[in-house]
């Protein structure tokens, strides 16, 4: 596959290596195949905001404030949920799955509720997910399963439960709860074919969250990996963890499934640590978690028997890397214990590039109701703010094929 459009990015050559025409995530042609015209220049209006740090500020500090006095805000947010959210509800997402999987990308439903509070919402979250796990069934336009615990456990007992404090007994039942909850929807998508993940959470969560991975994937990645946990590599720790993982799946005869990720809560772990007076568990720089990143890719390859990855990254040098490595090591695209994910609405070069050269890739698609997704919506535009290049980089894309199909 080669690309019409000319690279600015070294790490993304047209060049063709032995094992096939290298990748091109500049082709804005495939890229955006499945978007409308309409749609790039709202996403072009979308991203130019999202470019200005003050504004985005602003805007955040301006929808919670309208949350808080339960004033209208729909009118305001759709086009933005539209275009980084499925829909309200399952229904509504799979007109997104089908459109994704006209393209060879596969979908993968996200409940977008987090931080959920009360035995009814926790419960409510725990079915929403299942309905999600239920529909992947049997339906290859879907890859993965997702959840994250704290929509199944009040926030402040997964904090207890992580730092080792004794429970009460109200406490000890909330957890069995939790735990129960976490083993249904492991073992309904395991019974069902539906390989599913367990997102990272902040660190003062996590310890808990990584305790109730390991015993699923011990459960249930004995004949094959079902179940995955997430690594967040701006954690200095988490290259051992993956390390050690790796270790006691090798001795007790079952694979590590692990979505490796850069991470989503940096500047929350920082401060917080600062206020507790504590080291900060974050790398010290941008360079020592692209290292750990790379470094837990690499180790992933090299033990594949006992490690399937999903390579969960906006990063356009570390997975072109992962793709020429599997290349050079004789892997086919295809290879099932390597997967590719991108949220939806954001680095489609990426997705769809990789779905047109055979790589298992797939999109985050989340779901549910508008308001319930707001703080999913304002944490996007704030990573885009936060990360360099990013927002330029798909600013840059649009306008490209925006320039490609005027001229034609």
């Amino acid at each position: 596959m080669t690309s019409p459009n000319s690279s600015p990015n070294p790490a993304v050559s047209t060049a063709e290596s032995a094992a096939g025409p290298a990748l091109a995530f500049d082709d804005t042609r495939t890229a955006f195949a499945h978007r409308s015209t309409r749609d790039l220049r709202r996403a072009r209006w979308m991203f130019g905001l999202i470019g200005a740090p003050a504004l985005v500020t602003l805007g955040a500090r301006a929808i919670r404030l309208a949350l808080a006095l339960r004033l209208p805000l729909n009118w305001a947010l759709r086009p933005v949920f539209d275009y980084f959210c499925g829909g309200e509800d399952i229904e509504e997402s799979l007109d997104t799955a089908r459109k994704l999987s006209r393209y060879g990308v596969k979908t993968i439903l996200d409940y977008s509720a987090e931080g959920q509070t009360g035995e009814g919402a926790l419960n409510a979250a725990h079915d929403q997910i299942m309905s999600a796990i239920l529909s992947a069934k049997g339906d290859a336009r879907f890859a993965f399963a997702v959840f994250k615990v704290s929509a199944l456990s009040d926030n402040a007992l997964l904090e207890k439960v992580s730092g080792g404090g004794a429970l009460t007994a109200n406490e000890q039942l909330a957890w069995q709860q939790v735990e129960d909850r976490v083993s249904s929807l492991c073992t309904a998508a395991c019974n069902h074919g539906v390989p599913i993940m367990m997102d990272a959470e902040e660190s003062w969560l996590q310890t808990a969250i990584d305790a109730l991975a390991e015993t699923m994937m011990r459960r249930h990645n004995t004949e094959g990996c079902r179940v995955y946990t997430t690594a967040q590599l701006y954690r200095h720790d988490r290259l051992s963890y993956i390390k050690q993982l790796q270790e006691s799946a090798q001795k007790e005869g079952w694979v590590v499934g692990v979505k490796l990720v850069r991470g989503a809560y940096m500047e929350k772990e920082r401060e917080r640590a600062i206020a507790e007076g504590r080291t900060s568990p974050i790398q010290p720089d941008k360079a020592a978690t692209d290292r750990d990143f790379d470094a837990a890719v690499d180790f992933a390859l090299q033990h594949l028997e006992h490690v399937n990855i999903v390579c969960g990254t906006h990063n356009e040098k570390s997975t072109f890397k992962l793709s020429q490595d599997m290349r050079s090591k004789g892997l086919q695209p295809g290879d099932g214990r390597v997967a590719f994910a991108q949220l939806l609405g954001m680095s489609d070069n990426l997705s769809f590039n990789l779905a047109a050269a055979g790589f298992q890739t797939a999109k985050y698609v989340p779901y549910g109701p508008l308001r319930e997704a707001i703080p999913y919506l304002i944490r996007r535009a704030e990573e885009n703010t936060s990360v360099g290049g990013q927002t330029s980089r798909e600013l840059e894309l649009i306008r490209q094929e925006l320039r490609r199909r005027k001229a034609q």
